[in-house]
């Protein structure tokens, strides 16, 4: 019998970032809203069912314009997890956020948004990814 592979090639075209902060997720969401003059609202949780019928949920905060879509979601998995990788994205498990940015954000004012970014006070670090070098970018598709 034959076998057929289903080629999906998705674009990729949004910033990524990932935060280090030890901060609850409603107040990094209040945050970037004052900062940033945003309205992310939380969004229902994202579930991911993973073999062996298990569920991952991430926390999800979103604000949606005509121009763009900027997402805050929490990188390890809400609740108690017996999970053995329990993060939307393991490759970035330091991370506690990450940020997607899609839309028109010029190239020219991420060191802007970087700088801006640790100007908050629950953030340690922050440092932008290429989703194409992460081997889980297919969890930042939903």
């Amino acid at each position: 019998m034959k076998t057929f592979h289903l080629d999906n090639d998705y674009e990729y075209d949004f910033d990524l970032y990932g935060l280090v902060s030890s901060g609850k997720d409603y107040t990094m969401a209040w945050w970037l809203n004052k900062l940033f003059e945003l309205h992310l609202t939380r969004q229902k949780d994202l579930c991911f069912t993973l073999p062996g019928r298990e569920q991952l949920l991430i926390s999800n905060y979103e604000f949606i314009t005509d121009h763009s879509v900027i997402r805050l979601l929490r990188n390890k998995g809400l609740g108690t997890n017996t999970l053995r990788k329990p993060y939307l994205l393991p490759d970035l498990k330091e991370y506690d956020y990450v940020l997607q940015i899609a839309g028109s954000l010029p190239k020219r004012y991420t060191q802007s948004l970087l700088n801006t970014l640790l100007h908050i006070p629950l953030v340690e670090y922050v440092k932008q990814f290429d989703p194409l070098s992460l081997k889980f970018k297919e969890n930042l598709i939903f």
